[in-house]
């Protein structure tokens, strides 16, 4: 009978283990660089849906890299948005909804696009627990860039997808927007209140006017305007504002507080403008 000398023959039972190996264990050594298309997006997923943001968008960025078209990298493209938004990447998760927008703009999910981007510059300049302390808070002296364009992206929804499932939600964070936005200016027509630079603040005051009527922080604005136009020896304008702010607000500070809002009381001082809202 034939033998294989004993080195040759343990080569041979090696590489007999090692196929053996490969028939029964390869489907674990799947990676996403190999992956057929169905599983690399499941596996992309299954990672979204565990809140393991940072291997979903690995795992999304592959499959859209090594499968180009169809569906699956159309919704890729989407959840890789979402991922990176939640793995506070919002410049990246910009790019990548902005790209779907303008590669799709008639996609089934477009609406979903649109809302996603507003919701990416509407967290970029605070958190959650900021937002419950209030519109007195440090987000209203802040630069208001991302709350406008927030307010712009959310307003396009609406606009171009009335009745799409996100546009009430969208509704919702714009009048917060709107009341955020119209806080700033307050504090800033305040400051030039306080530093006698009364025509920068009948400027602001008057923006919120015209551009914020249904803000609560309209009243402020027409008190604001009123002393400004005092200062400024504007009578006839100071009465005729100061007439429309007791129709409009008649239990503002301002119509019983002359020193308003120099010398607020205890309760607006740890509320700004409590007594009205």
């Amino acid at each position: 009978m034939f033998k294989l000398p004993a080195l040759k023959m343990l080569a041979v039972l090696a590489l007999m283990v090692s196929m053996s190996a490969c028939s029964i264990f390869g489907s674990k050594r799947d990676t996403i660089d190999n992956m057929p298309l169905e599983a690399l997006y499941n596996k992309a997923h299954a990672s979204l849906e565990n809140a393991d943001y940072s291997a979903a968008t690995k795992a999304y960025q592959r499959l859209i890299a090594r499968f180009p078209s169809g569906e699956y990298n159309e919704q890729a493209q989407l959840d890789l948005a979402y991922s990176q938004y939640k793995d506070n990447q919002p410049d990246d998760a910009l790019s990548t909804v902005n790209r779907f927008i303008k590669t799709y703009p008639t996609h089934k999910h477009v609406d979903y696009a649109y809302y996603l981007r507003g919701l990416i510059n509407f967290d970029r300049t605070s958190g959650v627990i900021e937002r419950y302390v209030g519109l007195g808070g440090s987000q209203t002296r802040r630069d208001q860039g991302y709350n406008l364009q927030a307010f712009d992206d959310f307003s396009e929804l609406s606009r171009r997808f009335p009745d799409s499932a996100y546009t009430a939600d969208a509704r919702q964070r714009m009048i917060y927007l709107r009341n955020v936005l119209a806080q700033y200016e307050i504090n800033v027509a305040e400051f030039y209140l306080r530093n006698k630079a009364y025509v920068a603040a009948a400027d602001r005051s008057q923006y919120v006017v015209e551009h914020y009527q249904q803000a609560p922080q309209t009243g402020d604005a027409l008190a604001i305007l009123t002393r400004s136009y005092l200062a400024l020896d504007q009578k006839t304008l100071a009465d005729q504002t100061r007439q429309v702010l007791a129709l409009n607000y008649p239990n503002h500070p301002y119509l019983t507080d002359a020193k308003w809002p120099h010398a607020p009381s205890t309760l607006r001082k740890m509320v700004p403008f409590s007594a009205h809202h």
